[in-house]
């Protein structure tokens, strides 16, 4: 029989249960058992599902044993940020506002159909109050800590989903990116970390940011996990205006069908200056071993993080603007000064960055006429520490955190799709690269991931 560190995959975990090779209580029980000793450390956690946990897993275990199949992910351990709703729990948002509010009655949409492919709920993660944020440092429940170095951050606003996966906690989380959220942090701690398109997944049952740039997706420590968890969570729902009637189009299907024939190049202009050289020459490793020497230029993508700043930060104010009358000191203070600051922000500003918008989008969907896929280096640095206010970069002083989605606020402005993937650096704090497709082509960057995962050039910087 396999011991649970032989299988610590989304996909292998399954498949021992599923096969009888060990169970799915003895799976989960480790699961919380590291949870237990792990998280004072890390903080990754505001809440421990202890008992509905080990209670779902004789469920599968019973399932099993009448010969009947739980579903592709039977028994995996899964955790999702804390603005999901979770039924019988509080959704706090990372805040002590919603902190009163009373106790949910049904899971998100996301939450439901990893359950009903047999995943196993263990938990909620830490995260930046309300989503605003790329450090996780957050004054009503603490800083997480990013498992490869414990005086650096985890990156945020998802860095308790990042931080978890990384530190071997769990195999899959789940969290949100508005300008890069899911991004930031999986590079960061040195996880796969996946922005779906916008409206690809249902959000219905999450606690959003700014609705008109928020995304759910997965983070994991393999390509065929993302991939798997992608295509369970696929599918329209009702209950999310914005979640497209499009067919699903499983991604599972093609990792196995290489690269060839896709055009793919590597970002330049802004994306190629204001970062340290040793992110400069991730990207440039991935390129090299997919033996690409085409660059591409991404126009205006620092008027499109500006534009992306003024969207966010006036719908996120507009969300809160009661509660800043209120009751502003319940705010995290990092978080309260910038909503006040988005609540300044005049309309016609906002109305001018929409504008922009709908150009910004016609220029990219013109460069993906030429190219399928785009290569792009995640954030600027790796994780800077606990605390820290300031960076240099490239030889420039700047403020950490506005500066740590340098490269991943422009991307989210049109809602593209977007996989941040590990760099195999044994020995160094975690970087990522993104991987950039069109609108509904995450297969195709799953498949240039998965070459890239075979090569041995991205893997997931696990410590267990």
């Amino acid at each position: 029989m396999l011991t649970v560190k032989q299988i610590d995959d989304a996909i292998g975990i399954a498949t021992g249960i599923r096969e009888g090779q060990v169970t799915a209580k003895t799976v989960i029980t480790n699961c919380l058992e590291k949870i237990t000793v792990r998280n004072q450390s890390l903080n990754c956690f505001t809440t421990v599902t202890t008992d509905q946990a080990l209670s779902d897993a004789e469920e599968i275990d019973h399932a099993i044993a009448k010969g009947n199949n739980p579903g592709p992910l039977a028994g995996v351990p899964f955790a999702v940020k804390n603005l999901y709703d979770i039924a019988g729990l509080i959704t706090l948002a990372g805040s002590k506002i919603n902190a009163e509010n009373p106790p949910v009655s049904r899971d998100a949409t996301a939450v439901t159909k990893l359950k009903q492919a047999g995943a196993i709920l263990v938990g909620a993660l830490n995260m930046d109050e309300y989503a605003y944020g790329f450090v996780t440092e957050n004054s009503h429940y603490g800083a997480t800590h990013n498992p490869h170095d414990l005086t650096r951050i985890a990156g945020g606003s998802s860095g308790g989903s990042a931080a978890a996966v990384a530190a071997g906690l769990v195999p899959i989380t789940l969290g949100s990116d508005t300008n890069g959220s899911i991004r930031v942090p999986a590079a960061l701690c040195g996880t796969f970390g996946l922005k779906p398109t916008y409206g690809r997944l249902s959000r219905a049952g999450v606690f959003l940011f700014s609705a008109s740039l928020d995304h759910i997706g997965p983070f994991a420590r393999s390509v065929r996990d993302i991939a798997t968890t992608f295509d369970i969570l696929q599918g329209a729902d009702p209950a999310d205006p914005v979640c497209s009637n499009r067919l699903p189009e499983l991604c599972v299907p093609h990792l196995n069908e290489g690269i060839e024939g896709l055009r793919i190049g590597v970002a330049d202009g802004y994306f190629a200056q204001g970062a340290e050289p040793e992110v400069l020459d991730a990207v440039a490793k991935v390129a090299s071993s997919l033996d690409v020497t085409a660059s591409v230029t991404i126009p205006e993508a620092k008027r499109a993080r500006a534009a992306a700043y003024i969207i966010t930060a006036n719908e996120g104010s507009n969300l809160h603007l009661d509660n800043l009358r209120k009751r502003p000191d319940d705010f995290d203070p990092a978080t309260r000064v910038r909503f006040l600051a988005g609540a300044l922000i005049p309309g016609t500003w906002y109305i001018q960055a929409q504008r922009f918008r709908q150009w910004f989008r016609d220029r990219i969907r013109e460069v993906f006429q030429n190219v399928d896929i785009i290569l792009a280096p995640t954030t600027p640095c790796v994780a800077p520490l606990l605390g820290q206010e300031k960076m240099v970069i490239a030889g420039e002083e700047v403020l950490v955190r506005p500066n740590l989605g340098l490269f991943t606020q422009p991307l989210s402005f049109i809602g593209l799709p977007v996989l941040s993937v590990p760099i195999h650096r044994p020995g160094q704090m975690p970087l990522g690269v993104q991987i950039i497709a069109a609108p509904y082509h995450e297969a195709m960057i799953l498949r240039v991931a998965a070459v890239l995962e075979e090569q041995g050039i991205v893997s997931a910087a696990v410590v267990s």
